[in-house]
């Protein structure tokens, strides 16, 4: 008897004491994946029992006792590892991420997935939403203060790109990720007095990453697909992608839903999609009515973009936002 995959493929014509060795094997692996709690955990190759059996890193399936082991059972575990450790990657590639954006401080309304409706502020490192940036400030008798500060800390805003600078140099010193990858943009756009160094941009990125913003990662992945201070590679393309998205960056997210349908993988393009949807990316609900065009995606499909995309407007939508839109396009969120 065979009951595992990873021994049945290809054993056919092997002779009946290997089909012995087979089973043997394929039961220590049984016993090996046990979660039973009174059953005793084996190695998958050689049967020896333990507490300090290694689990295997890829699928987390199988336990050894040493690394030997692993390499000598691998020709017929490497299938079934192959297998699970693609599925644990989708399991955690397609879990809903969580917001790319935290609230505005201010007013505890979701913070809007465009530029224009969010800002970040080089003095105290919040993103403040445009509703709150907009709106007429008062002192204690009541009387309206013209003075350009901080919506959040009342700190004047920088007078001169020199003191922006400054405000930016201090919170990359306080582990501000984001701060980090501000100054990559610098960099990868020659803006703001810096010179355009893509190879700069992407070290400051990395740095980014270190502190915590995944956002960051997909400014990685877009130099690996555009091949700007680096040398174009696909497959660090989209790992790089797959990293920002599952931190919750919709705009990598909709990158991987394009690629998914480009390479005809239309259910994956469709979940990326619906993803990025949700975190306000609306070119997305473009992409899913193509496919639906196309037909590659479902009608089904198409009304839950729309209805996705309802929801995100009615977490972001705010009489104040709306208000500071209507007075200056610089501030329309959505």
């Amino acid at each position: 008897m065979r009951t595992s995959d990873g021994c049945n493929d290809g054993v056919s014509k092997l002779e009946s004491n290997n089909d012995d060795i087979c089973e043997v094997s394929n039961m220590l692996q049984s016993m090996s994946t046990a979660s039973d709690n009174n059953i005793i955990s084996v190695c998958a190759n050689c049967g020896k029992e333990g507490d300090d059996l290694k689990s295997c890193t890829a699928c987390l399936m199988v336990k050894y006792c040493n690394r030997d082991c692993q390499i000598a059972h691998r020709s017929m575990h490497k299938k079934e590892c192959r297998k699970r450790a693609a599925e644990l990657h989708d399991e955690k590639l397609f879990k809903q991420p969580p917001s790319q954006y935290e609230d505005c401080p201010i007013c505890f309304i979701r913070l809007p997935f465009l530029h224009t409706g969010r800002a970040y502020m080089l003095c105290c490192g919040k993103s403040i939403c445009c509703g709150c940036m907009k709106a007429p400030v008062y002192d204690n008798q009541g009387n309206k203060i013209d003075e350009k500060k901080c919506a959040f800390c009342r700190t004047p805003n920088p007078k001169s790109d020199e003191e922006a600078m400054e405000s930016l140099k201090k919170r990359m010193e306080a582990g501000d990720g984001q701060a980090f990858f501000i100054k990559g943009c610098y960099y990868r756009n020659g803006d703001d007095g810096y010179p355009q160094d893509f190879t700069k941009a992407l070290e400051f990125y990395h740095r980014a990453v270190e502190h915590g913003y995944s956002e960051a990662y997909n400014g990685i992945g877009h130099a690996y697909s555009t091949g700007r201070g680096v040398k174009v590679d696909k497959k660090k393309e989209k790992h790089y992608y797959e990293l920002a998205a599952i931190g919750g960056d919709a705009t990598a997210r909709y990158n991987l839903g394009i690629n998914e349908a480009k390479s005809g993988n239309f259910d994956r393009a469709v979940k990326h999609c619906m993803i990025a949807i949700r975190g306000g990316y609306s070119d997305s609900i473009k992409a899913v009515q193509k496919l639906y065009s196309d037909g590659d995606a479902s009608k089904a499909d198409y009304t839950k973009a729309l209805q996705s995309y309802q929801t995100y407007l009615g977490d972001i939508k705010s009489d104040q936002r709306d208000r500071a839109a209507a007075a200056d396009d610089n501030y329309r969120y959505y």
